[in-house]
């Protein structure tokens, strides 16, 4: 079993990344491994987020880990909320006030094309490596289903018939952005 520390104290990321992982690799989170601290992401790309968290953590660690960031894509408001996705109605929102304020500020927008894309940057052996997941997808104008988290009860992805707050883990995984993104990590995992 190889234990490898994912640099996030957001359970719900751990939940939906590990039953996709091969089953010799564990995933441990902050808390998993005793690590009581809060990351800043102060930069303005989910790249720069991502690889910020993990080398944070590889600094305080010395072992191997990654982290990931994650942003909703809305291509008639410019991009946003993108990489303040989480922070889209303010530093504490919930993730119905993000959602609220996303539809409000699409109301009457009949554009409503979007796509969530992840980065995950892995710090492996002193060396950093970066991985994409995009999903592209619609944004609905009211929430539909109470699974997953974030945005997922208002965004159905491109070739589904109802959103990620709808699907199952296993039905969300063919769709995912954080899934293909760790696709990818995967086989770097398991062919280096």
């Amino acid at each position: 079993m190889y234990e490898l520390l994912f640099a996030t104290n957001n359970a719900h990321k751990v939940q939906e990344i590990q039953p996709l992982l091969p089953p010799d690799i564990k995933v441990l989170s902050l808390k998993d491994a005793g690590i009581d601290v809060e990351i800043e992401e102060p930069y303005e790309t989910l790249e720069e987020n991502a690889v910020e968290k993990a080398s944070v953590i590889h600094a305080l660690t010395g072992k191997n880990c990654f982290s990931e960031d994650t942003g909703l894509e809305v291509e008639a408001l410019n991009g946003a909320p993108g990489v303040r996705s989480a922070r889209y109605a303010g530093e504490k929102a919930t993730h119905a006030e993000n959602i609220d304020l996303l539809l409000t500020n699409l109301e009457g927008n009949s554009h409503r094309a979007a796509r969530f894309r992840t980065v995950i940057a892995l710090q492996w052996n002193e060396t950093m490596h970066l991985f994409e997941g995009i999903c592209p997808g619609t944004i609905i104008s009211e929430k539909q289903g109470e699974k997953g988290f974030g945005y997922d009860p208002i965004f159905i992805p491109d070739g589904a018939d109802k959103t990620f707050g709808e699907m199952s883990a296993v039905e969300k995984a063919q769709f995912s952005h954080r899934a293909k993104a760790l696709e990818k990590l995967i086989y770097f995992l398991t062919h280096s």
